[in-house]
């Protein structure tokens, strides 16, 4: 995947952590951290939240995956050369 599509991926993975971020109130990386200490397993019994936590999990290491990659790829190129410039019309 080239940098340009990993950034639109990892844009349009970071609003739909949003959406969970602001429903539940604490940001995705602490979500993340807390669920897999297994500190929120009394949240299973509830059908809306055991879906929405699965969900949430999910796109959040979808997002650290592309973000892993991002990095990865930043590290071996030229920013200038990666720097998508738009020409003036």
């Amino acid at each position: 995947m080239k940098i340009h599509e990993l950034v639109i991926e990892m844009k349009l993975l970071e609003r739909r952590l949003t959406l969970y971020e602001e429903k539940y109130g604490v940001l995705s990386e602490d979500f993340y951290t807390a669920l897999m200490a297994g500190k929120l397993a009394r949240y299973d019994e509830y059908d809306e939240t055991r879906a929405d936590f699965s969900r949430w999990k999910g796109i959040y290491e979808t997002w650290g995956r592309r973000k892993d990659a991002y990095t990865r790829q930043m590290q071996r190129c030229d920013l200038v050369e990666t720097l998508r410039v738009q020409p003036a019309y």
